[in-house]
């Protein structure tokens, strides 16, 4: 099945529904189809082999989705933060790109290059002749590039039936009523930007973008769109509670409120539990490479763990939930053998959402179709999945293996703490030692001792931290993602830090 189908589909079920709201921009199921057709023709007259988006998004995303899907090219949205050599070197493993760029990126793209503003791109849609070609189902349909913080960014490929296998999976066709809307907010070059604008449309869901997030503009569209589901990352989430606790917001429209792309703290979780009662969280996981979500804590979870006097029950506010349907899960050791419930190894999991595959590299997949995430899991008698970092992040002090989500869970439930993330830093004794980087509250000033000796009553001696500094603010990436290789290279830069 090809990704330009679920338009299709939405159009058939409903063809004069707004599909997508841009600021002043309104397009219905039928005009995003047209578009999408004439763009489709802009793309196959360029003679470009794929389409790259460099932008912030809003409804260009969906229409060079559908549009590229309909010329059976795959579209790489490009992060617009990156330099302009950064973009160029992206740009360069593209075979034969047409580039689709918002007019204030348009000077990072070198000269030479099949170059449409976003601006002409949409004017050529409106008088282009239609094209209504369908792609098979294992063409590649999006490209995505890895952060490669610590390496070369891989080219993560996406055929047409990885996301559609997502999307149908996941999403039930047309269920959302005339007064559903979706706030989406995250970037078009990562996945679950990707996966809002196809799940939406196939749910029948009007989607609100708001390109460049702030807190108060956020609320804001939330009543004046009546806005029922929205998306975040956490450091979206963070903002958003700041407003709230001094700023209460009308809120009655959203239903379901959305969390991931990292781990958030379990004290902003609550708080925002609290401010939102009404509001059904969930906290959603996955991968470039999954296709977006693979498991979820649904708001009922999230309710149950959130009052439960069982400790087990409770735990679960910090867990992912469970799988998805269609989306098989193992945890398994470093001999490769599937761990029992309680253990904890890396995860693995397959399905057909799944790609693995990469551009220049192949295919992942071990022979059984499963995919190597690198993120360290464990489940629970329940099938709950909790997570404890990137195996790349497990610290290795005297010997023993270190998860460092397991110290900052404990960090960051210190009064004063805001936020934390622990690292491990190179030493000559130890191998690595444990140092915990920490934003404390507004206007705090925590003891390191009296850090210390919080982490000391919940954690052994071996993972106690070595060390504490204390930052202003975390390095991170568009959504959210802490920058951890950046922190331990200025660290072991500057290692005259606090004990």
């Amino acid at each position: 099945m090809s990704v330009s189908l679920l338009l299709e589909m939405a159009v058939s079920a409903d063809p004069d529904r707004v599909a997508v709201v841009d600021a002043e921009d309104r397009f219905t199921c039928t005009q995003l189809r047209a578009l999408s057709d004439g763009g489709a023709s802009v793309i196959d007259q360029s003679g470009a082999r794929s389409v790259v988006y460099l932008g912030v998004g809003g409804a260009m995303l969906p229409l060079l989705i559908f549009a590229a899907a309909r010329a059976r090219r795959p579209l790489t949205p490009l992060n617009y933060r990156l330099s302009e050599k950064s973009l160029s070197e992206l740009i360069s493993r593209l075979p034969d790109p047409l580039i689709v760029v918002d007019s204030e990126y348009l000077s990072r793209v070198s000269p030479g290059r099949n170059v449409m503003t976003s601006a002409d791109f949409l004017a050529s849609c409106s008088y282009a002749d239609p094209m209504h070609d369908v792609a098979d189902a294992g063409d590649v349909a999006i490209v995505l590039f890895t952060s490669g913080t610590t390496s070369r960014p891989k080219a993560v490929e996406l055929t047409h039936s990885n996301l559609t296998s997502y999307v149908i999976g996941t999403v039930e066709f047309a269920s959302a009523d005339h007064s559903e809307a979706a706030l989406v907010c995250v970037p078009p070059y990562h996945i679950a930007g990707v996966g809002a604008a196809m799940s939406n449309v196939y749910a029948g869901r009007k989607i609100v973008y708001l390109p460049r997030f702030d807190p108060r503009e956020w609320l804001r569209l939330v009543e004046a769109e009546a806005v029922t589901a929205a998306t975040v990352v956490p450091t979206m989430l963070d903002r958003i509670v700041s407003v709230l606790e001094t700023e209460p917001q009308d809120l009655s429209s959203l239903r379901t409120l959305a969390y991931g792309g990292s781990k958030v703290s379990l004290p902003l979780l609550r708080n925002a539990l609290d401010l939102m009662p009404d509001v059904g969280f969930v906290n959603a996981y996955g991968l470039t490479e999954t296709s977006s979500t693979v498991s979820v804590l649904t708001p009922e979870d999230h309710r149950i763990a959130s009052s439960s006097a069982d400790a087990e029950v409770s735990r679960r506010l910090a867990s992912v939930g469970r799988p998805v349907p269609g989306v098989e899960v193992q945890v398994r050791a470093g001999d490769g053998s599937v761990l029992a419930p309680g253990e904890t190894g890396e995860l693995f999991v397959r399905g057909p959402q799944v790609s693995g595959h990469y551009q220049e590299i192949g295919s992942v997949l071990d022979e059984d179709g499963w995919f190597p995430t690198k993120d360290v899991a464990m489940r629970d008698d329940a099938g709950y999945l909790f997570l404890g970092g990137r195996s790349d992040d497990t610290i290795i002090r005297g010997g023993e293996n270190i998860a460092p989500s397991e110290i900052e869970d404990v960090l960051v439930e210190h009064p004063l703490v805001h936020e934390v993330v622990v690292v491990g830093v190179e030493d000559r004794e130890w191998g690595q030692i444990i140092v915990a980087v920490v934003v404390p509250e507004p206007g705090a000033d925590p003891a390191v001792d009296d850090l210390i000796t919080w982490a000391r009553t919940a954690l052994r001696g071996s993972r106690t931290p070595d060390r504490i500094v204390f930052r202003d603010q975390l390095p991170v990436t568009s959504t959210g993602k802490v920058l951890r290789r950046l922190i331990v290279e200025e660290l072991e830069a500057a290692p005259s830090v606090k004990r």
